[in-house]
């Protein structure tokens, strides 16, 4: 069977989408408990649309649940648990134990999958949320090749892992640093990504004194990772028994969503074709250049990566093309 295409949706737009280039599911936050506040989000109405639509096209909506709530958070959270259940969506996404704990008293026949938050990265961790009746987990991407196929061969789980999309610095976002600098949680949708932020060497006893990591005193970004893009590497993930394949990417634009999903599609289709034959084209790594993004990294595949995963220089490379513009409707008579 081959691996399922996900992609991320921050509105109705995006879903619409992902859908139209190839995805065969989406993973979407409500307006509670997920960790893109700044994203646009989906109502209660907009929910039962999104899946309407995506389960008209046979394909399939998770809902992020991941936040780290606090007791507080917790009043809502029955009320808001039904809503989901009751929009139709087809998985939760859930980090926190318990919110899984009261998502499976209150709504027994959703399918729950564990969030790449919950930093699964041993085949024990994974056991334990199987055990618990998880049906699915998103392996934390700090993991290389051999780490997922021994936690393959120890669960039975469904397992899905991240290929193409931002890294942080912290083990998959439990990031500390900009509720420290800005007053907003990473870990309740906040984060202000100060590790894309410009830095300077500061010493101790000489306040006021910036010493440039860089020779052209401009500071480096030296918290900034390149982001990652497994695209070669899609045959040994279906062999080491990943079930999905995840594109992050909720806060990016329409194009780079349209983009990348088109590219892994193509590559996806290929696989299951010609999987003797998979090669990465010149024409998809175009592809995914023309999409805004830092340079590239296979990031902890090959195992615990070096200086060449760290972009010192930009935020982000942005590419040589410009996005025009968007083709509301065809006429294949006319071919305009």
């Amino acid at each position: 069977m081959m691996p399922e295409l996900l992609a991320p949706a921050g509105d109705m737009e995006k879903l619409k989408v992902a859908l139209a280039y190839g995805a065969d599911a989406v993973y979407l936050g409500g307006k509670n408990f997920g960790l893109r506040a700044f994203a646009d989000n989906f109502s209660a109405e907009e929910l039962k649309q999104a899946c309407s639509y995506a389960h008209a096209l046979n394909r399939k909506v998770y809902v992020t649940v991941n936040m780290f709530p606090h007791n507080d958070d917790m009043l809502q959270l029955p009320d808001y648990l039904q809503q989901l259940a009751t929009a139709g969506c087809d998985a939760l996404l859930i980090a926190d134990p318990g919110v899984f704990r009261a998502a499976r008293k209150m709504i027994p026949h959703m399918p729950l999958h564990i969030s790449t938050q919950a930093n699964t990265t041993n085949w024990e961790s994974a056991l334990f949320w199987q055990e618990l009746g998880a049906s699915r987990v998103v392996l934390a991407r700090e993991l290389s090749g051999a780490e997922i196929r021994e936690i393959r061969a120890n669960v039975s789980m469904e397992l899905e892992c991240f290929v193409h999309g931002a890294m942080c610095v912290s083990y998959s976002g439990r990031c500390l640093m900009s509720a420290y600098m800005t007053g907003r949680e990473a870990n309740r949708g906040e984060c202000a990504q100060p590790c894309r932020w410009q830095y300077a060497l500061v010493e101790e006893k000489r306040p006021g004194e910036y010493f440039p990591v860089e020779e052209d005193g401009r500071g480096t970004y030296i918290l900034n990772s390149r982001d990652l893009c497994l695209i070669d590497h899609l045959p040994e993930l279906r062999d080491a028994g990943v079930q999905s394949f995840k594109i992050e990417g909720r806060m990016k634009s329409v194009h780079y969503l349209a983009t990348v999903v088109r590219t892994y599609r193509a590559a996806l289709d290929l696989l299951r074709d010609n999987p003797a034959n998979y090669t990465v084209s010149d024409e998809w790594r175009k592809e995914l250049d023309k999409a805004a993004s830092r340079r590239y990294t296979t990031g902890f595949w090959e195992g615990v990566p070096g200086t060449e995963a760290q972009e010192y220089e930009t935020v982000r490379v942005l590419p040589e093309w410009d996005y025009a513009a968007l083709v509301l409707s065809w006429d294949p008579q006319r071919r305009c």
